[in-house]
């Protein structure tokens, strides 16, 4: 009889799944990637918390929504949390929500500030996923866990008191969507999580002198992931590693970077019911139609300029400290801009500021997926200064949409755009070098292009025949979950 079905089940375990909960890119990963995993017939469920409105959100989509009769119970701070838990369906993926509307009640999910409180939701979010096989029959094979808040699974699969004891029923993946962000705390919570106190050591989670979740999780979890080949590499070097690269380095043998895919069948500019007009490849004649609507909407005429946009956090990462001394420029290169996001509230007033004096500059604060996209449609050019992009989906949707990104050569960037000045097959245009001078440099080569129509033609056309689906990806996790499993 065979240990295992022919097939891994798994369980991803994160604190957003768009369409329901989003703050970024990791929520449109989980809320599509688990349903390329279903396609090749692998058993992935996902756990999520209902934070507020999510509930309501299924209920309007008519999904179906059961609560499970007995709650789930995890001990923490020395008292038992007791949630409710219902079970859903959304695009053919099983889902479970975790309910607790005194921890899962924040509406923007990530607090301001982390302390050992504002962790606590997190904690419960981990900890419920081991204790979802009392209240269910069935049961993972393997733990994906999404980034630090979701962090502690692998990490009280070693050191827990108690859950340390079933770390042989499980196998666990961590994906690191951005390592910025890394859980460090007071040593407190170990006592508080009943971690036991030996992994506080430089060789778990102990963090000049504070204790850091994910890099327990590095040193933990059974393979790590990152959403980009480049970013897997960056994050071991000094200068993108964030403090950890040299765990990641000494751990590269189980490090790997799997490439974020696209949900096709969310980003389709011939079948998104938002836009004033479809369009494809093959006719790019509702692009115009979109344009002109976008221009309408800011209060511009249409004069011909190339229509450049940014879709992004308004914060240092997106490459905003890059941007503002070079605005003026860029704009007296014969463009318009349109800024749609938010963030830094001094990056927010500054960009507000040159808007109020430079014409042919529109800022937006705030965020509208309706409007995005109508950007993505309308625009000619998607910028993409980064200081760092682990993946970034923005490109990938620009491409989709037939907006030509300008991007820095970094993570995901690196990985998904080829320049169209460096070989016959590129679609886009990148540069290396973090300063403005080479963000003016390559934004004028994509404006010498705009300028040979038939050359931008064929430009946005092979942007939108690219495949950046999920097909190859979720193979690759396959393959991934396989291993870990000896299945092959």
């Amino acid at each position: 009889m065979e240990r295992f079905p022919r097939q891994p089940r798994v369980l991803h375990v994160a604190t957003e799944m768009a369409p329901l909960s989003k703050v970024g890119g990791l929520g449109d990963v989980v809320g599509s990637l688990p349903k390329a995993l279903r396609s090749l017939g692998i058993d992935v469920r996902v756990l999520t918390p209902a934070w507020p409105g999510v509930l309501d959100a299924l209920r309007r989509r008519g999904a179906p929504l059961r609560r499970v009769r007995e709650k789930i119970h995890v001990a923490l701070r020395w008292q038992v949390f007791s949630s409710r838990l219902w079970k859903s369906e959304i695009d053919d993926i099983p889902l479970y929500l975790l309910d607790n509307e005194e921890l899962f009640s924040d509406f923007h999910i990530y607090p301001e500030s982390l302390t050992a409180d504002t962790a606590l939701p997190f904690a419960l979010l981990s900890m419920a996923a081991l204790e979802l096989p009392r209240r269910e029959s069935w049961r993972a094979q393997i733990l994906h866990s999404h980034d630090w808040p979701t962090a502690l699974l692998p990490v009280a699969l070693r050191w827990h008191r108690h859950y340390r004891d079933v770390s042989d029923a499980y196998e666990s993946v961590l994906t690191i969507h951005n390592l910025a962000h890394q859980g460090i705390l007071s040593p407190s919570v170990l006592d508080e999580w009943g971690l036991d106190r030996r992994s506080f050591t430089l060789e778990g989670l102990e963090y000049y002198g504070q204790i850091n979740v994910l890099k327990g999780a590095l040193l933990s979890a059974g393979a790590v992931t990152t959403v980009s080949p480049s970013y897997a590499w960056e994050i071991q070097t000094e200068q993108g590693g964030m403090g950890l690269h040299g765990v990641l380095a000494a751990n590269r043998d189980r490090l790997s970077g799997i490439l974020n895919g696209l949900d096709l069948d969310t980003w389709d500019p011939s079948n998104d019911a938002t836009l004033p007009s479809p369009f494809s490849a093959d006719d790019l004649s509702g692009k115009r139609i979109c344009r002109l609507r976008l221009l309408e909407s800011l209060g511009w005429e249409d004069d011909e300029r190339p229509l450049v946009c940014f879709i992004g956090r308004i914060v240092e990462q997106k490459g905003i400290d890059l941007l503002l001394p070079s605005l003026e420029t860029l704009l007296e290169s014969g463009s318009r801009l349109v800024i749609v996001g938010s963030g830094f509230s001094l990056f927010e007033k500054a960009l507000q500021e040159r808007a109020s004096r430079l014409p042919g500059l529109a800022v937006h604060i705030g965020f509208s997926e309706e409007r995005a996209r109508l950007l993505y449609a309308g625009s000619d050019m998607l910028l993409m200064p980064s200081l760092f992009e682990p993946c970034g989906l923005s490109q990938l949707i620009a491409l989709r949409y037939g907006t030509v990104p300008i991007v820095r050569a970094t993570g995901g960037l690196a990985d998904t755009v080829i320049d169209a000045d460096g070989a016959p097959d590129g679609y886009g245009f990148l540069f290396s070098d973090y300063n403005p001078d080479e963000l003016i440099a390559v934004f004028r080569r994509a404006l010498r292009a705009y300028g040979d129509r038939t050359r931008w033609s064929g430009i946005q056309r092979r942007g939108m025949g690219r495949d950046f689906s999920w097909k190859a990806s979720a193979q690759a996790y396959e393959r991934l979950y396989r291993r870990l499993l000896a299945l092959d």
